[in-house]
């Protein structure tokens, strides 16, 4: 337990039977990674339908933090889509929410699912297929018109278009890497520390006092990492904006 990774080892919960599908064996089972992730689910279920139970005029604690998040997304959208962005309000704030809770979830003793690049990668590929298939729906062929931008002198198209196609393609990849690294990290260096305030405790008088500095390093971290958890998800949020808005403003790029 005093490895700081070992928090982090997915482990089966429930067993379930393997399936094969197209020749590939897929394992059912349900891990800490996804009974986390249902959990993340279930709570923002449970807390955006007791937050709206009441709608009052004077809205209480619960349903101010919901109304809260929401108006910040709504308002990102609308700031770098305009007013297409309404249309893709709920997927951009379901992005948001749920990485939001699955990372704040992850500083209660309960296993952080957004720590794994297998789940981060998912994330950042289903916004790269999403902006891919609204800028084929939005224009057609002429999506590919986004690796080529107007008002540029013709001989340099042959250097630009590809380094635009690797930045395209490589954009699910740092959305997955930003959010890992981050969330990684940060758990490690708040077991590093913690691991420091029980070996330091122990060593009698002499160790008391690195102890209490590594005990308030703890406190000061842990306030960082929830901070953390939500510029994170507020970042995963931004750029998904930024990505749908290339293709949905394609004329403009």
């Amino acid at each position: 337990m005093a490895d700081p990774m070992h928090q982090f080892q997915v482990s089966k919960i429930v067993e379930l039977p393997t399936v094969t599908v197209f020749g590939q064996a897929i394992d059912l089972s349900i891990t800490n990674s996804v009974a986390a992730m249902m959990l993340a689910a279930t709570l923002i279920i449970v807390f955006y339908a007791v937050a709206s139970a009441k709608q009052a005029v004077v809205p209480g604690r619960l349903q101010t933090v919901g109304e809260m998040l929401y108006g910040l997304v709504n308002g990102l959208t609308e700031s770098i889509i305009g007013h297409d962005g309404k249309k893709y309000l709920p997927f951009v704030f379901t992005l948001f929410i749920f990485v939001l809770f699955a990372n704040v979830q992850g500083m209660f003793l309960v296993f952080t699912a957004t720590s794994q690049i297998a789940v981060t990668l998912t994330l950042g590929l289903m916004v790269i297929l999403t902006v891919v298939g609204v800028g084929f729906a939005k224009n057609g062929l002429k999506f590919f018109k986004l690796f080529a931008p107007s008002g540029v002198p013709w001989p340099l198209y042959f250097l630009l278009v590809p380094i635009e196609i690797l930045s395209f393609l490589i954009r699910p990849i740092t959305l997955a890497l930003r959010l890992f690294g981050n969330m990684l990290g940060g758990h490690v260096v708040l077991k590093i520390f913690a691991g420091f305030v029980v070996a330091l405790g122990g060593m009698g008088v002499l160790g008391w006092a690195g102890a209490a500095l590594a005990l308030s390093s703890v406190v000061a971290l842990t306030a960082l990492e929830f901070m953390v958890a939500f510029l994170q998800a507020f970042v995963f949020a931004v750029l998904t904006c930024v990505y749908l808005n290339d293709v949905v403003h394609l004329d403009s790029h």
